[in-house]
């Protein structure tokens, strides 16, 4: 079966709703509809929070990252990092939890690497996408921060498929970009329930029609896609002159410029980054 047929084959799952997430995944997808209900409140969420390591970790480290923690004071519990960090983002991290467990299952070194890869772009534009947000387009910087999130989980699920599907993530098969991600992404961003206006957003991250200076939602995401520092492994196709050029893009922005707000903000860029990759 080649590249296109196999991505054809998983899309029709994705239209019918019947991807196949890993069984690990069941709490903390129920976590999340549990969360997502509007009588769960901060104390409630502190306590199902709790009985998941991993993610209790995660949210002490983010909420210390200086991103959030504006006074410099440490915290270590999880009560007082939702509360420090807010309902919304905490949701949004659950999700980041999510997209990290879909490759926790795998074995082989090659695919462990992309997707270890793959995080490591994901963490990164979801730390410039805030800080793009609050200080360029003024778009809600938690939403910014969490489409920056799932903008590739379509691509950690085919990374999850990989050993089902053998040479459907090989470097040559164009079919990813040309036609897994927009079918297979869409429906694994409709099967976890992700906002339509934050959907819209990755879709129009596909399409790559940037506007310099950035102003919506999907200005947002594509411009944090463009600079991140760690490419997507799954998206490795643009020359090394291209790559300089995205590396050190610059237009100005009121009575600065790009470069100098992610100069000026490079710490909490780092930071942030940083909690969501340990």
């Amino acid at each position: 079966m080649d590249g296109l047929s196999m991505f054809k084959m998983i899309a029709d799952q994705a239209r019918q709703g019947q991807l196949v997430f890993p069984t690990h995944l069941e709490q903390t997808l129920k976590l999340k509809q549990m969360l997502d209900d509007p009588d769960c409140h901060a104390e409630t969420a502190s306590k199902l929070i709790s009985t998941d390591p991993l993610l209790s970790a995660r949210i002490v480290a983010v909420a210390n990252s200086s991103a959030y923690n504006r006074s410099g004071n440490s915290i270590s519990n999880i009560r007082t990092a939702v509360s420090r960090l807010g309902f919304s983002q905490t949701k949004i991290l659950v999700t980041a939890l999510i997209v990290r467990q879909l490759n926790q299952q795998l074995r082989d070194p090659v695919l462990i690497a992309k997707a270890r890869q793959l995080w490591e772009h994901t963490a990164h534009v979801a730390a410039l996408a805030q800080v793009i947000a609050r200080h360029i387009t003024r778009v809600d910087p938690d939403t910014a921060t969490f489409a920056g999130l799932i903008h590739e989980v379509g691509g950690f699920y085919m990374i999850s498929c990989a050993g089902q599907y053998p040479g459907i993530l090989d470097s040559e098969n164009e079919a990813w970009s040309e036609y897994g991600e927009k079918l297979i992404g869409r429906g694994v961003l409709q099967q976890l329930e992700i906002p339509q206006h934050v959907i819209d957003a990755v879709e129009f991250m596909w399409k790559g029609l940037a506007a310099y200076p950035p102003e919506s939602l999907g200005d947002t995401l594509i411009l944090a896609n463009d600079i991140a520092p760690v490419s997507s492994p799954l998206h490795q196709h643009l020359s090394p002159a291209m790559q300089l050029h995205t590396a050190h893009l610059n237009f100005e922005v009121e009575d600065s410029t790009l470069q100098e707000i992610l100069q000026e903000k490079d710490e909490e860029i780092h930071s942030l980054s940083h909690a969501l990759l340990a």
